[in-house]
């Protein structure tokens, strides 16, 4: 349980001052800050940097904090440059499973020539903390690390084992997804009964103020597929009805035009039934009766022009790449495009490739998996033992402000643990301006407030969570 000194003392942390302004740092928040420049400035993308550098610098911290080497492994395949670091905190419990704390730590790239200033320099300005990596995810990595080093510092021993594992891989390019690795050749050293991912569940601020606590539990399925025509070809002064770009460009009208039809999960409902108490008019009374009817086709219609709720609302299919033709003056004998998907969960790619079969309506345009790698998650449950802990915490640092489950229409390494069978929920810390989001980005930065209220946050939560159940 969180004490109410701690509580008060943080409460007043996060009122005293209006956004943006900080009072001195705690010890606390002082070993945070350093651990967030360590890292931010060890360069970890994929071409230029590795994870291997940051991943040493981690372990070496709970080395000098007392953790047992044993419990500290640096690890990733043979020969790889990119590793992963992996923490493990002994419990109380002799029976409750572990609780599995990720972030990954590698980054996009990032060009000191397309930056105002140098990406891989934390620095502060104006209110911010500049630096590739502050929103994804260094930042949420800089939290959990801070959150076991202060309760090691503090003398408590969690209830339940908490393994941290800050992994490689996630942006891509490197051949290789850390998570994945781990679980087909490491279970042991991360196998837990559910995952806290501060890689997903962003908090938002919108209009300077706390907005909502999301809680991603789940998200949907990457599958690009190839759409592809062939033609004996000829002379283009001699056009045939069988032009292999002419027929591409029909199946991709079509798929353009083509919608999913609307399914709610207990996730995308639960976000609905929440978010319009944050909405007014029309997009509030629409939110609640899509919650209550997804045939209500003209909610449905209304929300789905705005492409985040249509992205909620049902698989999509979008046109991303195209090519064809070989000369100015030929017909062309192959043409070629990529589409791609983003699954509902509890969808499959062979259901989705049939259905887009079958509205391309054309024998002679075939459709095949570009890449046979997706992977069918479950959504992970909303169950009392997620809820009641992230509710609680909340409550106490940000009252009024909502939690909304949340389904990630992008992807995260949770889609790795939920196809394992380790249910996993997304809870990062540090609330984004829902306006000034730049992961990826160039210039990319978060609040300096909101790092500190992160940290204090995390800490709490992690503390919440271990308590033995």
């Amino acid at each position: 349980m969180i004490s109410r000194p701690i509580v008060a003392l943080v409460l007043a942390c996060l009122s005293a001052l209006p956004l943006g302004a900080q009072k001195p740092l705690t010890p606390d928040q002082a070993e945070a800050r350093a651990i967030f420049q360590e890292l931010i400035e060890i360069n970890s993308s994929w071409k230029g940097g590795s994870t291997t550098p940051v991943a040493r610098a981690i372990a070496n911290r709970f080395l000098a904090a007392g953790f047992p080497a044993a419990d500290i492994r640096v690890i990733g395949p043979d020969g790889d440059k990119d590793s992963s670091v992996i923490v493990r905190m002994a419990g109380a419990s002799k029976t409750a499973k572990p609780i599995l704390l990720i972030a990954h730590i590698d980054v996009v790239e990032a060009l000191r020539s397309d930056w105002s200033l140098d990406p891989y320099k934390l620095t502060e300005k104006d209110g911010f903390f500049y630096g590739r990596g502050t929103s994804d995810i260094k930042d949420g990595a800089t939290t959990l690390a801070a959150a076991l080093l202060r309760m090691k510092r503090n003398h408590i021993v969690p209830g339940r084992t908490l393994i941290l594992a800050l992994t490689a891989g996630e942006e891509g390019g490197g051949g290789y997804n850390a998570m994945d690795w781990l679980l087909t050749n490491h279970r042991d050293l991360i196998d837990a009964a559910f995952a806290l991912n501060v890689d997903s569940g962003d908090p938002l601020i919108k209009n300077g103020k706390p907005f909502l606590r999301a809680l991603q539990t789940s998200e949907k399925v990457y599958q690009s597929f190839a759409f592809e025509v062939t033609d004996k070809g000829g002379h283009s002064s001699l056009p045939t009805p069988e032009n292999a770009i002419a027929r591409l460009a029909d199946a991709i009208g079509r798929v353009a035009r083509f919608h999913f039809p609307v399914r709610l999960t207990e996730t995308t409902r639960a976000y609905f039934e929440r978010s319009a108490a944050l909405e007014a008019g029309q997009t509030a009374g629409d939110m609640r009766a899509i919650a209550k009817n997804a045939r209500d086709s003209a909610s449905a219609a209304r929300l789905s022009t705005s492409p985040f709720y249509n992205a909620q609302l049902r698989t999509t299919c979008v046109p991303t790449m195209i090519e064809g033709g070989h000369a100015p003056n030929a017909l062309p004998q192959k043409a070629r495009a990529v589409v791609n998907c983003r699954i509902l969960p509890g969808e499959t790619p062979t259901q989705v490739q049939a259905e887009l079969i079958r509205v391309v309506s054309d024998d002679s345009v075939h459709v095949t998996p570009v890449d046979d790698g997706a992977r069918h998650t479950d959504e992970s449950p909303l169950s009392p033992e997620i809820l009641v802990p992230l509710e609680k915490v909340t409550r106490q640092f940000w009252p009024g402000v909502p939690v909304i489950p949340q389904m990630e229409t992008g992807a995260t390494d949770g889609a790795y643990l939920r196809a394992a069978g380790i249910p996993t929920y997304g809870v990062s810390g540090v609330f984004l301006d829902i306006d000034d989001i730049r992961a990826h980005g160039r210039d990319e930065r978060i609040l300096v407030r909101s790092f500190y209220d992160g940290v204090e946050y995390i800490y709490a939560l992690v503390r919440e969570f271990s308590q033995a159940r």
